[in-house]
């Protein structure tokens, strides 16, 4: 046991232990300054760029809600249907818009 005492107290002692130490100590002592810097980031950068971002998309989703439907051009190569969906009438895709969404022969809805 005494042995095993004398190998703990070099290892304790060591250069290498005590770089460690020194480097430990070091990292720990610039905790403070990252922080505040990315706490500063946060306020002055990533939260009026959110702000921006929502606001413009706000303004052009006013803007296109008095858009009109785009015209419907019956191209042979889009909205090709090999079989009815399962559900419904099997003309409309799970996720329909009849605003956005045109069927093969048209836009659905009302004429205004």
């Amino acid at each position: 046991m005494a042995a095993f005492g004398r190998f703990s107290q070099m290892l304790w002692r060591s250069p290498l232990t005590q770089t460690r130490r020194q480097l430990s100590a070091a990292a720990a002592a610039g905790h403070g300054d990252s922080a505040k810097t990315w706490k500063i980031l946060t306020f002055v950068v990533a939260l009026p760029g959110v702000a921006v971002c929502m606001l413009n998309t706000f303004l052009k989703a006013q803007q296109h809600s008095h858009d009109a439907q785009p015209e419907f051009v019956p191209y042979s190569h889009l909205r090709i249907r090999t079989k009815p969906f399962p559900w419904g009438d099997g003309k409309k895709t799970l996720f329909h818009n009849p605003h956005v969404n045109a069927l093969p022969d048209g836009y659905e809805g009302h004429e205004e």
